[in-house]
């Protein structure tokens, strides 16, 4: 009998924690500039990225939770968006929705040649708030230099390319 009432308090545990909403991971999503017009709801962030070498191949934006954990790992992503490459005047945007206000990080790679692989010589990338990158870390800045604040509703930002 005690074992009984023990697996039942067990499994409404178990069911008041499956109830309890978690951050979504993993949404392939459009671009959906839409969102992040003056009509648009919040939360999200509209990314303007700049200084493309070509204007050819894929680009992927991929929002994280700022977090040390989270950021820039595998299968950690919240959000991403995956384009073909059309520069206007060297530059692309991209309305990433993020779950609520927060800190979080962007991440874009430009994949010149469209294979799905990083080629760290000729393809790009860059994060939000523009933190410099080198080969010694591998182009990949810590959360603490990409983190920033998403609000409520539209926030704006830019990320520069950098290719090595």
């Amino acid at each position: 009998m005690v074992m009984v009432k023990v697996a039942v308090g067990l499994m409404s545990v178990a069911a008041m924690i499956a109830a309890v909403p978690a951050m979504a991971h993993g949404q392939e999503i459009a671009n959906d500039l839409e969102r992040c017009a003056s009509s648009g709801n919040g939360p999200a962030v509209l990314v303007d990225v700049r200084g493309f070498a070509a204007a050819t191949g894929k680009v992927r934006v991929q929002s994280y939770p700022a977090t040390k954990s989270a950021w820039l790992t595998k299968g950690e992503w919240l959000n991403r968006i995956d384009s073909p490459v059309r520069p206007a005047n060297g530059a692309m945007r991209f309305c990433v929705p993020v779950p609520q206000a927060g800190k979080y990080g962007i991440a874009v790679r430009h994949d010149r040649d469209g294979n799905g692989k990083t080629d760290i010589s000729r393809d790009g990338g860059g994060f939000s708030n523009n933190p410099s990158i080198s080969i010694f870390n591998l182009g990949k800045p810590g959360v603490e230099k990409a983190a920033f604040y998403a609000g409520p509703g539209v926030t704006k930002i830019t990320i520069t390319l950098k290719y090595m």
